[in-house]
């Protein structure tokens, strides 16, 4: 019965010690951190994302309606100037990623234009109707005569992201989910 005793008590003692303990930060806590990124929407792994090369080779593989999980890394070419609703991604071939936000849960600095992201989430391939394309092109700032120059519809790299890494400003604090 001492015996008995004695294992509980172990067993409650190391168990209470094992709570006590400060516990490590998860893998993307750490990397926000160390790399001074933002985290927006959901925490992801972000320790390999692909390279947008090595994206662009994916969305090139794809068909309409194909769809893949993915992080990857892209630099910033454009924002919705007017809530940070979506941002388009620098690809190679001078194409670009159209980037919007799982369920509108999350939006983007406007300010991050030529910054590098990392994107998590959903990619594949849309047609985009000149009314959307107008609507994206005046978002974005574009004169009238811009607007207007669009008549045909795109075949597009879209991306849903469900969480997006980007780049602190000198006044921001981390922030981590």
């Amino acid at each position: 019965m001492n015996t008995l005793k004695y294992t509980i008590f172990s067993l409650i003692l190391l168990v209470t010690l094992q709570s006590c303990k400060d516990t490590p930060k998860t893998i993307e806590e750490k990397e926000v951190q160390e790399n001074a990124y933002s985290l927006k929407g959901e925490a992801f792994d972000a320790k390999t994302p692909k390279s947008a090369e090595d994206m662009a080779a994916l969305y090139n593989s794809m068909e309409a309606n194909d769809t893949i999980v993915v992080a990857f890394e892209a630099k910033v070419n454009a924002v919705c100037q007017n809530k940070g609703c979506w941002m388009k991604l620098d690809m190679p071939n001078s194409e670009t990623a159209m980037v919007k936000f799982k369920d509108y849960g999350f939006f983007m600095p406007k300010d991050i234009a030529e910054d590098t992201v990392v994107v998590h989430g959903k990619a594949f391939i849309q047609e985009v109707s000149v009314d959307e394309q107008r609507h994206y092109a005046e978002d974005a700032g574009k004169t009238k005569e811009e607007v207007e120059a669009i008549t045909e519809p795109k075949r597009t790299y879209s991306f849903l992201a469900d969480g997006v890494l980007v780049p602190e400003s000198e006044n921001e604090e981390i922030q981590t989910k």
